[in-house]
């Protein structure tokens, strides 16, 4: 079984930073995709970011692209995402997620079948 634990989810104001961890336990993580995903009120869930754990090759998302950074931890399989320069429009749920899936592919693209239960971040104006 895998689990997915978020951390670091909060209330800021515009063009603040936060810096939301996951911990990811229950198997070994070797070839997998680690990522982050997240979905606002009234909003379908959307691709942010990921990372192939062995490769260390990232994708993001074009609206956060320049300000967001993704980071894993091999040794304490975590994930990290920075995010700097904050908006509005980044407010919503932010998911951590895992993928199995060959990593050869586009990450936005993989199948996460793994998925945290969700951490909230708020953006002010």
């Amino acid at each position: 079984q895998v689990q997915l634990v978020e951390s670091g989810g909060g209330l800021v104001q515009a063009g603040a930073s936060l810096r939301l961890s996951c911990t990811a336990s229950g198997r070994t993580f070797n070839s997998y995709a680690l990522g982050w995903f997240r979905q606002a009120p009234g909003k379908e869930r959307e691709f942010v970011a990921a990372i192939v754990r062995n490769s260390g090759r990232t994708s993001y998302a074009d609206s956060v692209k320049a300000r967001f950074a993704i980071s894993r931890a091999n040794a304490k399989n975590t994930v990290s995402l920075q995010m700097n320069s904050l908006k509005p429009e980044d407010t919503g749920v932010y998911f951590c997620v895992a993928s199995s899936s060959d990593t050869r592919w586009s990450l936005p693209s993989l199948d996460y079948e793994y998925w945290g239960q969700g951490t909230q971040v708020t953006v002010s104006s």
